[in-house]
């Protein structure tokens, strides 16, 4: 299985994860990796970073890595909590 989904962590360390049926994450592992409620955000190169919708408002720390990431593809924000990457075809 292909593995190019990564979770990137506010305290700068990363974890290599797949889809727990092996095709697509469910909504339930994307909440449970963010966190909360889902927001994507599409990248370049057909990859989606996947990170908690109410993470500002919920006070949760700032990802220097993932908000690296966001500006690279155009999203000049903040991200803030844990942030999935992989590639979008693992988003249904």
């Amino acid at each position: 299985m292909e593995k190019t989904s990564i979770i990137y962590l506010p305290d700068g360390m990363k974890k290599e994860v797949s889809p727990q049926n092996g095709k697509y994450f469910t909504l339930k592992e994307l909440q449970t990796i963010v966190g909360g409620y889902i927001e994507c955000l599409f990248l370049n190169n057909d990859m989606t970073m996947v990170v908690n919708e109410e993470g500002k408002l919920e006070g949760l720390p700032c990802n220097d890595l993932a908000t690296e990431i966001a500006w690279n593809s155009g999203f000049f924000d903040i991200i803030v909590g844990p942030a999935l990457v992989c590639r979008a075809k693992f988003i249904k």
